[in-house]
């Protein structure tokens, strides 16, 4: 004999109610089958609601009634379109008797715990009678047996408990003679000792089927509903969560606790006393394995077995001197919270007893301030200790699972990746047993925080980055296009998982979180939201994804502006923007602190050298103890580009143009002429190399003519290129007559550095740079006469996009 238990959705519809009577069917074709059911979905709400307003003489209450009707009538009608009338007929009569209950509740003005119960009974015998018949008519052998003439409890209405001995012999008793196939028993609803109709508290139907299971010592108990089983964590919240094959009933229960929906644990009771094992299914995926619930498990190779979480927490706080050494506090506390009621989820208390936290339901966080505040008023009056402290807005997530005990540095884990992703943690409690790993956060980050630990406890080593790009401009449009090629082999061979939540220009902005579909990308940014700078920082803010990183691909002050508040939640920076970098000291430094505190990475590489490892290398020197001496760098692709093009048959106006068509230099061409971007280049290279330095602090020596100089636009600067040609030519045949190449040198020496336009004699590891190529020399302490090199393409958008790439993944890959 099997026994399964159908919830309110497997019930709550006409198409649920065939797919429940299609597996009693195939059941029942190998043995007979007890099939307990609830109440169809919502029903047992909407009976209570009705009698609150018929209580509170609010005639509502016959809309409510109504619609009860309705939704039992159709759902009758669309499983028996041609037999329902005897089915009708005894709803009518049943529905006829909720009426003059609930009319009765409404004259007398009164709802007791009794009638409630019989109010709340109805949801379950009309839908078992409902199952039943619709199997009858199908040709099916089935019966109904009110679960009412088998279970027999006490008088406690609304949370009856049950007498054992009576009911498992009722029980024993009835299906030892019991002929049919298929029985169906409405579950949630008893009756007591006396014959008065009683309730058996939430999760009821659960508990109906644990005692019939029990008493008849089946094999299995089978709790069907609207899931596959118990999920690693919530689905709703974690794409990435599956359901777990085998758990044990303490990992069950430490789940259902914690919010996991599927069980409420003091309703399995009767069947983990006996061992039976519990199979949790899908009505609507009935191939789908599910999950069993035993102690007879395999031994697992992961400690974790699920996270959880409670929402809608309130944080006591009791403190205070006068606490340490005096013992009955906790007594007190305690007391009188039971007193008035209270349930307490989590407890923990600090070693020096100087202060206890206590988790509570939100709802209930003003009266137990009240109560508490009440009881502890001579101490508080005496400043012994302080008035209860109430913080809400908070949630509970748990790690569960029965090995964790054996294994080390899993609370490690935990509380390090949350901290990585700036999650506070506002309290912590773990048993003795080590089942059960919990903190209290804020309510806004448990998605975060439940993707964060799925991802470190549960996914193949696989990270998810969140990449948000602001500037899609010329190298913008070339890193999406980059990660739209490589995602797939930075996921199967580098284990992360790259996504694109947002992207902005000057005129809109677009954000989904579950990751902007790359072939599409241009288009929804056209049809995107009107983009502000703060607009985009508060949707990267308020989607709170884990692995958060902001990638900045403009020049554009006020974006870097921004860069403390990003730091400041943990999002970390990719930034082509040099401005940020080479601001004044104090805010460099700022930075680099905010990226330390919060956890955040701040990479910078293509602020130098486009993609070349350039600033890397530079880390990686000082990072092992090597000291820089000095530094000599050819750092502006774009000059590097004008002047290899430049010569006596060609006009200095032409050739800046073409590096402009081609994408060398900024928007602004007289940022990269008048020397200030290498100023800045160089600038950065000295402070990585740990010097305190500011931009004023560095000699710039400008090789462009008066009048350009002057020039308030860039339109005039053209101009100024075109007249002053002879100035530029003069430059020129200066350097062919000493058989020396012009190149844009920076350089940075004891402290001092400085930028200018050089003639570089044959032979000078300068002299053969083509093209946009940049080239950097470092001395060291260990490189001091031959210096360490690095050189090739320092501009352009494909080597600077894969150089804010190559940051990307380097954040991606560290732990």
């Amino acid at each position: 004999m099997t026994v399964l238990k159908f919830g309110g959705t497997s019930v709550g519809s006409s198409k649920n109610i065939n797919n429940v009577i299609t597996i009693l069917e195939n059941y029942s074709k190998k043995e007979p089958v007890i099939s307990v059911v609830s109440a169809i979905g919502g029903i047992t709400d909407k009976l209570l609601l009705a009698g609150k307003q018929a209580q509170n003489k609010d005639t509502n209450y016959i809309d409510v009634f109504l619609t009860i009707k309705s939704i039992h009538s159709n759902i009758t009608k669309e499983l028996n379109p041609k037999n329902s009338s005897s089915i009708i007929a005894f709803l009518d009569d049943k529905l006829e008797a909720l009426k003059s209950l609930l009319d009765g509740i409404y004259l007398i003005n009164e709802l007791s715990p009794k009638t409630t119960d019989k109010l709340a009974s109805y949801g379950e015998i009309l839908s078992s009678h409902i199952i039943a018949e619709t199997l009858k008519n199908r040709g099916l052998q089935a019966s109904c047996k009110n679960s009412q003439e088998l279970i027999v409890t006490n008088s406690n209405f609304t949370k009856a408990e049950v007498n054992y001995s009576i009911t498992n012999k009722n029980i024993q008793t009835y299906f030892e003679l019991a002929s049919e196939k298929i029985t169906i028993l409405p579950g949630f609803v008893a009756k007591s000792v006396a014959g008065e109709q009683t309730t058996l508290g939430r999760g009821g139907s659960d508990f109906t089927a644990a005692i019939v299971a029990a008493a008849l010592k089946v094999k299995q108990l089978e709790i069907w509903t609207d899931v596959s089983g118990m999920f690693t964590t919530n689905p709703k919240l974690v794409k990435q969560a599956y359901p777990i094959d085998r758990i044990s009933y303490q990992e069950a229960m430490e789940l259902s606790h914690f919010g996991a929906k599927v069980l409420y644990p003091p309703t399995v009771q009767p069947v983990l006393n006996l061992n039976i094992p519990i199979h949790i299914k899908n009505t609507l995926e009935p191939e789908a394995s599910g999950t069993i619930i035993s102690n007879e498990l395999p031994q697992s190779t992961s400690p974790v077995k699920g996270i959880s979480n409670i929402s809608n927490i309130a944080l006591l706080t009791l403190q205070g001197s006068g606490m340490i050494g005096i013992p009955g506090f906790s007594k007190r506390l305690f007391e009188t919270l039971s007193l008035e009621k209270i349930n307490v989820i989590l407890i923990t208390q600090a070693s020096s007893e100087h202060s206890i936290c206590l988790g509570i339901d939100d709802l209930d966080a003003e009266r137990a301030k009240a109560s508490i505040d009440t009881a502890f008023e001579n101490e508080i009056t005496l400043h012994k200790i302080d008035p209860i402290f109430v913080e809400k807005g908070l949630s509970i997530i748990a790690l569960v699972g029965d090995n964790m005990k054996n294994h080390q540095g899993i609370s490690g884990k935990m509380f390090s990746s949350l901290g990585k992703n700036n999650i506070n943690i506002r309290a912590i409690a773990q048993g003795a047993s080590e089942k059960n790993i919990s903190a209290v956060i804020a309510e806004k980050d448990v998605k975060k925080a439940l993707n964060t630990l799925h991802e470190q406890f549960f996914e193949l080593r696989t990270k998810q980055l969140n990449v948000f790009i602001t500037g899609v401009g010329n190298v913008g449009e070339k890193l999406v296009e980059q990660i739209k090629q490589q995602r797939k082999y930075l996921k199967d061979n580098l284990k992360i998982n790259l996504r694109v939540i947002g992207l902005s220009n000057s005129k809109t902005m677009v954000f989904n979180e579950e990751g902007i579909p790359l072939h599409s990308w241009k288009e929804q940014l056209a049809q995107g939201d009107k983009a502000t700078l703060d607009g985009f920082f508060e949707n990267i803010k308020a989607l709170n994804l884990r692995n958060s990183i902001f990638v900045d691909v403009t020049a554009n002050q006020d974006v870097a502006n921004l860069y403390p508040k990003y730091l400041r939640e943990s999002i970390g920076i990719v930034a082509c923007n040099k401005i940020a970098c080479s601001s004044n000291f104090e805010n460099y430094k700022l930075l680099k602190r905010l990226s330390l505190k919060y956890n955040a990475p701040f990479l910078f590489e293509t602020n130098v050298g486009a993609g070349l490892p350039i600033i890397d290398t530079l880390g990686n020197l000082i990072a092992s103890g090597d000291k820089i001496t000095s530094i000599h760098a050819v750092l502006s692709g774009s000059l590097n580009f004008v002047f290899n093009n430049f010569n006596d048959k060609t006009k200095f106006f032409d050739v800046v143009k073409q590096a402009a068509a081609e994408g060398y230099t900024e928007p602004d061409p007289r940022i990269d002429l008048s020397g200030v971007d290498v100023a800045r280049k160089i600038l950065i290279l000295a402070r990585e190399s740990g010097a305190e330095i500011n931009l004023e602090d560095i000699q710039n020596t400008s090789f462009l003519s008066e009048s350009g100089l002057k020039s308030n636009t860039v339109a005039n600067f053209y101009n100024t290129l075109q007249t002053d040609e002879a100035h530029y030519q003069k430059l020129y045949a200066s350097a062919k007559a000493k058989n020396c190449q012009l190149k844009y040198v920076a350089q940075f020496n004891k402290g001092k550095a400085s930028v200018s336009l050089q003639e570089i004699p044959q032979g000078h590891p300068f002299y053969n740079l083509e093209g946009k190529d940049n080239i950097v020399m470092f001395y060291t302490q260990r490189y001091p006469e031959q210096p360490m090199i690095i050189k090739g393409a320092g501009a352009g958008a494909e080597v600077t996009a894969s150089g804010l790439f190559a940051n990307i993944i380097r954040i991606g890959n560290i732990n």
